[in-house]
């Protein structure tokens, strides 16, 4: 199995896909392509020897092949054009681009192979508030939230403290705990720097907080080991920033059988139908021996190698399940029934 690996594009969270591709590398015994999405949305193939950090910083990126789309795959630019070799392409960008749709879309359009979520998976993620719904409504528990938009002043029915997010954002960008009413307007104002949507959910302090990864390939789930999430306070941007880094294995979080069979019978509810293709990381609160749903990680930081003892083979069972996609055979049988009884 050859991969392809995407990471980088046009969004806040790009640096944080730079470091995760860097991680990811180091988990694929296969020869890999490594495709740079510039903040132009421009491609890139990038050497592996150079796959690190000051090849970016520095734009030393842009001395390699230029790589533009055709139906199929990715082609150098050129006379001499030529396909650049792969099965299927891992989608590691996160954030907009990556997990709003826009990538999985150009996927489909150009009839690449992926392992990511689709369109729909990205759509129901990336907002906040429509993860919310979909929870509720596949028998998930979530926090109780108010939704506000920003040209809207909320009626906070929660006590203080609380938490403002920005309803499409990640790696806790624009993300503030708010103890006071007199904190609440700066609070907003963060959040509406990233979206123009925000939700406010009670902040628990000390709650309990676990990450669970799988996905499912063929007939079967294949699931990481549950970490219990290491954090002081608000887990921040740059905590979850060095997280993601890692690639060393984690020990399994100490959990009773019970919990942690809720929570796969919960993560099976959550992806089923979804995010068939993808592997996912959820992200779950345990309060008073009920499991919460805090959110759906569709593209995880470094795929969340580390909490797999066997990260390369469930990658490649992912890549080699992916949903079937259904090619439309045009015969414009339509158009020449009208010409013909014209």
């Amino acid at each position: 199995m050859k991969y392809s690996l995407l990471f980088g594009a046009q969004s806040f969270e790009h640096e944080i896909s730079i470091v995760s591709a860097i991680s990811v590398a180091k988990k694929l015994e296969n020869e890999v392509a490594y495709i740079f999405c510039d903040t132009n949305r421009e491609f890139y193939l990038i050497d592996s020897k150079e796959l690190q950090s000051i090849t970016f910083t520095n734009s030393k990126y842009k001395k390699y092949k230029k790589l533009e789309l055709k139906n199929g795959g990715f082609f150098t630019k050129g006379i001499f054009s030529k396909k650049i070799d792969f099965d299927v392409c891992i989608n590691l960008v996160h954030g907009a681009d990556g997990e709003d749709g826009k990538l999985a879309s150009m996927f489909d359009f150009y009839e690449i192979p992926f392992v990511g979520p689709r369109v729909e998976g990205c759509v129901l993620s990336f907002s906040k508030h429509l993860t919310k719904l979909y929870a509720k409504e596949v028998g998930v528990n979530v926090l109780d939230y108010i939704y506000t938009q920003k040209e809207n002043t909320p009626n906070i029915k929660f006590d203080y403290p609380v938490i403002v997010k920005p309803t499409k954002s990640g790696s806790s960008m624009g993300i503030r705990v708010v103890k006071s009413e007199k904190e609440l307007d700066y609070a907003f104002d963060t959040a509406y720097e990233y979206d123009t949507s925000a939700i406010v959910e009670p902040f628990i302090d000390g709650v309990e907080e676990y990450t669970l990864a799988g996905a499912k390939t063929g007939d079967d789930f294949e699931f990481s080991m549950i970490e219990k999430t290491q954090k002081e306070g608000l887990f921040d941007f740059d905590q979850k920033y060095l997280n993601f880094s890692r690639s060393d294995i984690i020990k399994e979080a100490d959990l009773s059988d019970d919990i942690k069979n809720k929570m796969k019978q919960l993560f099976k509810k959550i992806y089923l139908n979804m995010f068939e293709g993808a592997l996912i990381r959820c992200d779950f609160f345990v309060i008073k021996n009920e499991v919460y749903l805090v959110e759906i990680n569709p593209i995880p930081g470094s795929m969340s190698n580390y909490l797999f003892n066997d990260f390369s083979g469930v990658l490649k069972r992912v890549a080699s399940n992916l949903p079937k996609t259904k090619s439309i055979k045009i015969n414009y049988e339509y158009i020449n029934s009208i010409r013909e009884n014209k």
